[in-house]
């Protein structure tokens, strides 16, 4: 009765476990909504596929021999004098070898096709968004449109984006996990990434580099629109708000290190903000 209890139990957590692993999986990168995230889907799945073509001879190879060559197995030969197998050696290290020249050649070529510089080719026009990483939030500004969030990403379905990232204080790593892509952000220096999203929803965006005390809440929320008429419709929004952002006061109050911070707009920001920000960085490390 208490073995019985005992593998319920049992039973229970490894069910509940699964179901949650699964869960955890629903909104991540093996649930992709963007072309970059599909291809690196892809390319997670087919390294994995690989490894185990040396994972699972490797189990059944030592159940296989623990049980063929136990102490009462009358029936195998018993070879005191046995030392070297040609074919085993060939076995051992063929496949292995095999199988990192091709991880070798798949990564070699993924990591020039997903270049995060690469420009996404499309016939829709791209949108240019700048991304700041502050502590603890992430600044988000439109320069065509003349805009700024904090934390809040949108952006059309089927359009390709073009971010450049920096960081106001300590390295950072903007990542959206549906869309594909962690990339870091470093005081005074710029990096690319180049996204595109192929569903419209509502996703999450955060930053996968601890920074500090408000790290676990420095989240974002990421909205795909239907359409580019949604996202100007969204854009109008944000120029009705009453807050400007221009460098002297706007940024350094918001640029105060806060945790849990609410999603803010912002309207006629300041002109080249974001290589203000940048070069400030640049003339600190002088």
């Amino acid at each position: 009765m208490k073995f019985l209890k005992c593998r319920t139990c049992i039973l229970n957590f490894f069910l509940t476990s699964f179901i949650f692993t699964l869960y955890g999986c629903s909104n991540g990168v093996l649930n992709p909504k963007g072309y970059i995230a599909v291809e690196q889907r892809s390319l997670i799945l087919t390294a994995f596929l690989s490894m185990l073509c040396i994972i699972i001879p490797v189990f059944f190879m030592t159940l296989f021999f623990l049980i063929k060559f136990r102490e009462n197995n009358s029936n195998a030969n018993y070879k005191p004098n046995w030392s070297n197998s040609h074919m085993i050696e060939l076995l051992v290290w063929g496949f292995p070898i095999l199988i990192i020249c091709f991880l070798s050649i798949l990564s070699w070529k993924s990591s020039h096709d997903l270049d995060p510089k690469k420009l996404i080719i499309s016939n829709v026009r791209p949108i240019k968004i700048y991304v700041v990483s502050l502590d603890w939030k992430w600044l988000f500004i439109y320069p065509n449109e003349n805009v700024a969030t904090i934390n809040e990403l949108v952006f059309p379905v089927n359009t390709p984006i073009i971010f450049e990232l920096t960081s106001n204080s300590v390295m950072n790593s903007f990542f959206i996990p549906s869309l594909g892509s962690q990339i870091y952000t470093m005081a005074g220096m710029k990096t690319k990434l180049n996204l595109i999203a192929n569903e419209s929803g509502i996703y999450k965006g955060i930053s996968s580099n601890y920074s500090g005390v408000g790290f676990s809440n420095m989240k974002f929320r990421v909205i795909i629109t239907k359409n580019y008429f949604f996202f100007k419709k969204w854009i109008q929004k944000v120029k009705n708000s009453s807050d400007r952002l221009d460098f002297l006061l706007g940024f350094r109050k918001i640029a105060y290190p806060s945790e849990n911070e609410t999603i803010k707009y912002y309207k006629n920001v300041e002109k080249n903000l974001f290589n203000i920000i940048v070069k400030k960085s640049q003339d600190i490390k002088k």
